[in-house]
């Protein structure tokens, strides 16, 4: 039998109308598109998939991920927008027009009062790496591996502010109850 979720109170059986469901991205606000994505592009080795401009509405959305090795990427630009929205651990940047002007414009991180959004986590293979690549390129931490109560957990923040979580999956085993 194969693993079907934990179950806990509210966890209902999936329904054959949800089949083929999966979430394929999350979207954060950004100020300027230049800075948030030099950060996702260097720091986390991201690629731009897909650029969408809505000249009526004023913003831009940029679709990340990081592809595997060797992953076909389709070069046509309708071809990669459809794959695009067919992958799974993308991360959308919206960009509304103007803002990287303000210099007194910010988005709420979710962090601060009143809370809301947490953030996003991305899973490295050698955490000690990761934390020196962040060091390297002057990334701001809200957390290190050694700090708190959570170990062998890093927070970082990106360009906006957001905050970013960073784990290396083997060391999570064993956490929680």
């Amino acid at each position: 039998m194969s693993f079907q979720g934990e179950q806990h109170p509210g966890v209902q059986a999936p329904t054959a109308e949800s089949e083929g469901f999966r979430l394929n991205h999350t979207m954060l606000r950004i100020k300027d598109p230049e800075k948030a994505l030099a950060f996702y592009t260097r720091v986390f080795g991201m690629r731009v998939l897909r650029r969408l401009d809505f000249e009526e509405m004023q913003f831009s959305l940029y679709f990340l991920a990081r592809p595997e090795a060797g992953e076909a990427i389709p070069e046509e630009r309708d071809a990669r927008t459809a794959w695009t929205f067919d992958q799974r651990g993308v991360l959308e940047l919206t960009h509304n027009w103007g803002t990287e002007t303000q210099d007194d414009f910010a988005y709420h991180d979710g962090n601060a009062e009143p809370q809301g959004f947490g953030h996003i986590c991305f899973s490295v293979p050698d955490l000690e790496a990761a934390q020196a690549w962040f060091d390297a390129n002057e990334v701001e931490f809200v957390k290190r591996a050694d700090q708190g109560k959570m170990k062998d957990v890093v927070f970082v923040k990106d360009a906006d502010g957001y905050w970013i979580e960073v784990v290396e999956a083997a060391r999570m085993a064993g956490k929680g109850d």
